[in-house]
């Protein structure tokens, strides 16, 4: 797929774990420079035999650090492509199935490294976090991926998993049609203040 010649917004990826296979679609409209890293990375097989290093149920998962292939070196969740980006903060909602970038005490500091939020909403998140997508289908994985069992990891939580759930592969191809979902809403619609 070339990249330079596709609307983002005409891409899903299939991202193909041990558990099964999530997809998402893109919100390049409020995150282009996150789309576009999460694609370029994916299209290079960046995120291939990676895992989810961090699961806290009910909050999130995590991916994308390049510390966790196998063979690799270097404390897993510090990892990061080599590049940073510039926060692109909108007011989609931290959802269920919410695609948001993952990033250290600096806000410009997201690189590789992702979340799915698995509670209805993560609201701390919110306006701090870059949304970039959405599980469209596949949120059955998401739970499974969650329900796994987690020691404590590094930072004190309760978000080590205690078996590995890899990401084999992430495929890139046309947006698929589906039933219509509702759109993503800013907290303003919501009824939020």
């Amino acid at each position: 797929m070339d990249l330079d010649q596709t609307d983002p917004a005409t891409i899903e990826a299939a991202v193909v774990t041990d558990r099964g296979t999530m997809v998402v679609t893109f919100f390049p409209e409020q995150a282009p420079k996150h789309v576009r890293n999460f694609l370029e990375l994916a299209q290079r097989g960046f995120y291939d035999g990676l895992t989810f290093h961090r699961i806290v149920k009910g909050f999130v998962i995590q991916a994308g650090c390049p510390h966790s292939r196998r063979g690799a070196t270097g404390m897993v969740g510090t990892g990061g492509s080599g590049q940073r980006l510039l926060a692109e903060f909108s007011d989609l909602p931290h959802t269920r199935g919410t695609l948001s970038m993952a990033r250290g005490t600096d806000p410009n500091s997201a690189s590789s490294q992702f979340f799915v939020v698995h509670g209805e909403h993560a609201s701390h998140l919110d306006g701090s976090y870059s949304v970039f997508g959405r599980v469209e289908e596949g949120l059955e994985v998401l739970d499974q991926i969650a329900s796994v069992e987690c020691g404590f990891g590094p930072n004190g939580g309760r978000d080590l998993p205690a078996e590995r759930i890899e990401i084999r592969r992430v495929e890139l191809r046309p947006r698929q049609e589906r039933a219509p979902a509702a759109e993503p809403q800013g907290r303003e619609q919501q009824g939020e203040a």
